[in-house]
C-alpha cells in the first residue's frame, strides 16, 4: 500500500482551491469532476515533492457531508493505492477494518473501483488501485 491523496471536505471547490494554493503553494491539477455514486465534486490539487491532496464538495443530497462541512470540515479520508483491490480489502478486513463502501467505479478514477474502510481511531481509508486521475489539466 502506498498513500496516494490525502482528503479535505469543504463547503466551496473554488474557495477550498483558492485557499490550497494561496496558504500552502499547490495548484489545481484536475478540472472538477462530479462523482454521483459518492454524491459530491472532487479536484485534485498537486504541489512539486509533496502528496496530493483531493478537496471535496457536497452534492445537495449528501446531507452527512453537508453537516460536516458546515461544522466546518476538513480532513476526511487518507487514500492507499494498492495492487490487489480484493487482496487487500480481504486482509484489511481482516485485520479489524469495517467496510464502509464496497468497491464501486469511482468518476476521479476514471471509473476504477474505489472502496472505503473504516480504522481505529475515526480514520476513514480509501482505496483505488490505479494512478488515474479524471479530468486533468
Amino acid at each position: 500500500m502506498k498513500i496516494d491523496h490525502i482528503c479535505f471536505a469543504v463547503k466551496n471547490l473554488g474557495e477550498g482551491i483558492a485557499y490550497w494554493e494561496n496558504v500552502f503553494g499547490y495548484r489545481q491539477m484536475t478540472e472538477m469532476v462530479q462523482n454521483s455514486l459518492q454524491k459530491v465534486k472532487v479536484v485534485f490539487l498537486c504541489k512539486e515533492d509533496s502528496v496530493l491532496v483531493k478537496l471535496i464538495e457536497p452534492e445537495e443530497d449528501n446531507q452527512s457531508l453537508i453537516n460536516f462541512v458546515n461544522r466546518g470540515g476538513g480532513f476526511h479520508h487518507l487514500c492507499f493505492r494498492v495492487d490487489e483491490m480484493g487482496k487487500q480489502l480481504s486482509d484489511l478486513k481482516e485485520k479489524g477494518l469495517l467496510m464502509l463502501v464496497p468497491p464501486q467505479p469511482g468518476e476521479a478514477f476514471n471509473n476504477h473501483d474505489i472502496a472505503f474502510l473504516l480504522a481505529r481511531y475515526g480514520l476513514s481509508i480509501e482505496l483505488i488501485d490505479t494512478d488515474e486521475k479524471a479530468g486533468l489539466l
